[in-house]
């Protein structure tokens, strides 16, 4: 026979002697519903029947109802405990669903826990648990946890340790709750409560424990706060993920943020937080820079942040880091005044684009409602598309326009989701273009391609003026570069706008067509440079100090959202959507208008060729069927993308301002 069981049966019977007349055979020979068998191998096997049930001294029928076995006469630490439970005090309230020592252990066929069929073997208890909380009519009557609860559990990590994973090792309910002193969280004894927590956990968890008291959360926790986090904070209490899947690594940012609100947007603004936000995993989180659980002030020389410690946390992501790089800021506030560089840069950007923005969107309202009266008035002769033709643009000019097109395209696709990370059409476009590591990499192809078509321009540039000695393209009507004859007519076209005089007439250039040229001009080197130095952050640093990289990050940032909108709202409008040329103008991808088109939009430069006796040297053939129906689907397509585009700027911009 078992020794434990002897044991047992030993102290059962010098505690609670048994009634000698009865032995279990003339108990069994009624209570023929009780299994002899399991009762025999159960941990009370070898006690008499009236060892438990002490008040009965002879055989039935029993009168009065002999009383409930009380355990308690020896289990009485255990009956202590689990009178002070939840359990114990609704079952003393005459709770009929709460649970009693045979609700879990059973009545004649207890079993030891390290039997695996026992109903307390520790791979058995979840379901044990699962039989009353899983229960969706008791727990809708009882205040506790819903029946999700125990499903979180069983997709957690200690529920699939346990159930899936047969590891002995990994948590089960008694393991946090207790066996049988189970306590609400509220109650400051319960192993659940939040100063216990970290306890109950390190039983398991010990070097974590370590470490984690020894942190500025733990400091806290020592302290008694109860804002401060546990364990529970960041992991959850059933539903723990694996802190190595996806989920969990991505979710680290926004639970940090819980509790570091003032240091959530300045992660949120930088290249770590926005790639998050979207979904890229090799991207540093809180824990990356900050350590899991063994997080310290900067002024600790602990700390993985302490300036003797960022070259080796840094450098787990950044090879060759050098002392420039190092003083980056991965959360520098552009709000705040004594990030002198950074704040001046962040407000001048802001007031550059509130300035371009405020001038194009006023004159944009203003040609447009002057256009819409005009079409009403026929004041816009129609052109039909017959007659001779003139060549407004090269084919060297056209191929270019199409680079610029594609490129800017395609950059903005991959670099407006990061700085609208925090939006839903933005993660739906990064996924779409196959998240942020293939977007980097479009994003960096298609930079060296409009570097590619702007060095092309300048040779071009470089090449008529010391090779053909054209000087033209640098002053006279030929020329992109400003003169006084554009502010004449943009006073007169505002006239126009008013109602208070005739449109100007313009020769080869436009005034707006000269700031899309600068536009481009200025933004190329501006966003060019800018994203260059975020590419090689490291040589960038060999030279200059590590807030350059912040500067750069905010140029490069607002500087392509000013061109983005720029370019997919008014030199949409300039060009395509206004009344007269809506829905598009092919005329810059076929390089040819009729000349009769041509006579009433650049009279002046019509005039100019005629008293030049020039014209003729423009005269060319109608763009072929080939020509236009590339123009009308490339077009379209290219309108359609910034459209689309511009109007999730607009919907992010204006529900920041609502909806904050």
């Amino acid at each position: 026979m078992d020794v434990k069981k002897l044991a047992v049966a030993f102290l059962i019977a010098v505690a609670v002697p048994a009634v000698a007349q009865l032995s279990n055979d003339d108990c069994l020979a009624c209570h023929d519903q009780v299994d002899a068998k399991k009762f025999t191998a159960s941990v009370h096997g070898p006690l008499q029947c009236t060892n438990c049930h002490s008040d009965i001294t002879a055989p039935g029928p029993h009168e009065p109802a002999p009383r409930p076995v009380d355990c308690g006469q020896c289990h009485s630490d255990v009956a202590n405990d689990y009178a002070k439970s939840i359990h114990g005090i609704a079952a003393a309230k005459g709770d009929a669903a709460a649970p009693h020592c045979s609700s879990c252990h059973g009545k004649h066929d207890i079993l030891p826990k390290s039997d695996p069929a026992s109903r307390t073997n520790r791979f058995n208890v979840p379901q044990l648990c699962a039989g009353c909380h899983a229960n969706a009519k008791m727990t809708r009557n009882h205040p506790v946890p819903p029946p999700a609860v125990i499903n979180q559990y069983f997709s957690g990590v200690h529920g699939q340790g346990t159930l899936e994973k047969g590891l002995n090792v990994s948590a089960v309910c008694s393991d946090c709750h207790g066996a049988h002193l189970v306590l609400p969280q509220k109650d400051p004894q319960s192993t659940i409560s939040h100063q216990n927590v970290p306890r109950t956990c390190g039983k398991c968890h010990e070097g974590i424990f370590r470490e984690f008291e020894q942190s500025a959360h733990g400091e806290q926790w020592k302290k008694g706060n109860t804002k401060g986090p546990v364990c529970v904070t960041c992991h959850t209490t059933h539903g723990i993920a694996s802190t190595e899947t996806s989920a969990f690594r991505l979710g680290i940012a926004s639970g940090c943020m819980h509790c570091h609100e003032k240091q959530s947007p300045t992660y949120l603004d930088s290249f770590h937080g926005q790639s998050t936000e979207l979904g890229y995993l090799p991207s540093a989180k809180c824990s990356d820079c900050h350590t899991p659980h063994f997080n310290l002030p900067r002024s600790d020389p602990r700390s993985s942040v302490a300036p003797a410690n960022l070259a080796k946390t840094c450098g787990k992501c950044h090879a060759n880091v050098n002392a420039n790089f190092l003083r980056f800021d991965p959360h520098a506030d552009p709000h705040n005044r004594q990030l002198a560089p950074v704040y001046y840069v962040y407000g001048g950007m802001r007031w550059l684009l509130a300035l371009v923005f405020g001038f194009f969107g006023l004159h944009t309202l203003l040609w447009l409602q002057r256009s819409v009266v005009a079409m009403a008035r026929h004041e816009f002769p129609r052109h039909p598309d017959e007659g001779p033709w003139i060549l407004r643009f090269r084919t060297s000019d056209r191929l270019t326009h199409i680079a610029v097109v594609v490129s800017f395209l395609i950059l903005a696709a991959t670099g407006l989701p990061l700085l609208f990370s925090h939006m839903e059409w933005s993660q739906t476009l990064a996924h779409t273009l196959g998240g942020v590591g293939l977007s980097r990499v479009l994003h960096r192809m298609f930079a060296v391609v409009t570097f590619g078509y702007a060095l092309f321009h300048l040779g071009h540039i470089v090449r008529g003026a010391l090779i053909r000695k054209d000087w033209s393209m640098f002053w006279g009507p030929q020329s992109m570069m400003p003169r006084v004859r554009d502010v004449t007519d943009l006073l007169k076209m505002f006239r126009w706008f008013l109602y208070l005089g005739p449109p100007p007439r313009f020769d080869r250039w436009t005034y707006w067509e000269k700031f899309d040229y600068f536009a481009v001009f200025w933004g190329v080197p501006v966003i060019g440079l800018s994203g260059l130095m975020l590419w090689i952050p490291q040589v960038v640093t060999r030279i200059f100090p590590g807030w350059a990289l912040n500067v750069a990050m905010i140029v490069h940032g607002e500087e392509a959202l000013l061109a983005i909108g720029f370019i997919f709202t008014f030199h949409f409008f300039h060009n395509h959507m206004r009344p007269e040329n809506f829905p598009l103008d092919p005329v810059v991808f076929t390089g040819r208008l009729p000349l009769e088109r041509f006579k009433a939009e650049r009279a002046d430069e019509y005039d100019r060729l005629v008293r030049q006796g020039r014209l003729e040297e423009y005269v060319a053939d109608p763009p072929t069927p080939e020509q236009v129906r590339f123009a009308r689907i490339f077009g379209f397509a290219a309108l359609s993308i910034g459209v689309v585009l511009i109007v999730a700027i607009y919907y992010s911009f204006f529900s920041r301002i609502f909806f904050g």
